[in-house]
């Protein structure tokens, strides 16, 4: 199955529904990706992601320790070092002077994000299994009018797991959100319209600012799909004007 959806820009490119979709597929050339589909072969931890970890169950570990070589990977495609990150304030990644990224791991995912923040001020991305929510879970996550607007399409569409699309989509929008803002984003606080041709908007009920006297009402992100997996992705540019410069996918 294919379909297509607005680039940054006006262009558009064809998005194919297959095993193995990409958040690499969602992002700019100027954000570096990184990305695994198991836990194997695990890179040791520095002693203080070690210390902070080291009540966590086995999961646990094993998500966080893959997540982090995953980082490190994409911060070697920016010429970087593979520094230590343990988590910060609200358990967000710690990442390096000058550098902007995010992380996500569900079920059989991991990957990492990271753009140097000259190109970019914020990156959120997220991954779930395409699976729908459990009972009672969306009216924790929609409103009313997100939660009719899935009814429409998960009638046209029934593939696609759009109440946990919807969650993904607000994680990538609290993602780019807190770094700058530090400050909470509730669910309620985004009102999301997912675009069934790959992308979705998500209008704040607090201004974002974004540095140099810039602001924002509204967030505008990527996502995709496959048989088992969800993938959402926002990148704000650290410049007005900048989005037509960096097409997307990887270089």
């Amino acid at each position: 199955m294919e379909w297509a959806f607005p680039e940054a820009g006006a262009a558009a490119r064809q998005v194919r529904l297959m095993s193995g979709a990409s958040l690499r597929e969602l992002v700019p050339r100027c954000v570096r990706v990184s990305e695994r589909r198991h836990d194997h072969d695990p890179e040791p931890l520095y002693p203080e992601e070690a210390a902070h970890i080291s009540r966590a169950v086995v999961k646990r570990r094993r998500e966080f320790t893959t997540v982090r070589r995953c980082a490190r990977e994409a911060l070697g495609e920016l010429g970087l070092g593979r520094p230590p990150m343990v988590p910060g304030e609200a358990g967000s990644p710690t990442w390096p002077d000058g550098v902007v990224g995010s992380m996500t791991h569900c079920a059989g995912y991991r990957a990492a994000a990271v753009a140097l923040a000259s190109d970019v001020c914020a990156v959120g991305i997220d991954a779930e299994p395409n699976e729908r929510m459990p009972a009672g879970v969306l009216g924790a996550v929609a409103s009313e009018a997100e939660a009719e607007r899935l009814r429409l399409l998960l009638a046209s569409r029934p593939g696609t797991a759009w109440d946990r699309l919807l969650f993904s989509a607000k994680e990538s929008v609290y993602k780019a959100w807190f770094p700058l803002a530090r400050q909470w984003l509730g669910f309620e606080e985004a009102d999301v319209v997912i675009d069934p041709s790959g992308g979705f908007r998500a209008a704040l009920a607090r201004p974002l600012a974004l540095g140099s006297g810039r602001e924002t009402w509204e967030l505008a992100g990527r996502w995709s799909c496959d048989a088992n997996h969800l993938m959402t992705s926002i990148v704000l540019f650290a410049a007005e004007g900048t989005e037509a410069s960096h097409s997307s996918g990887t270089a």
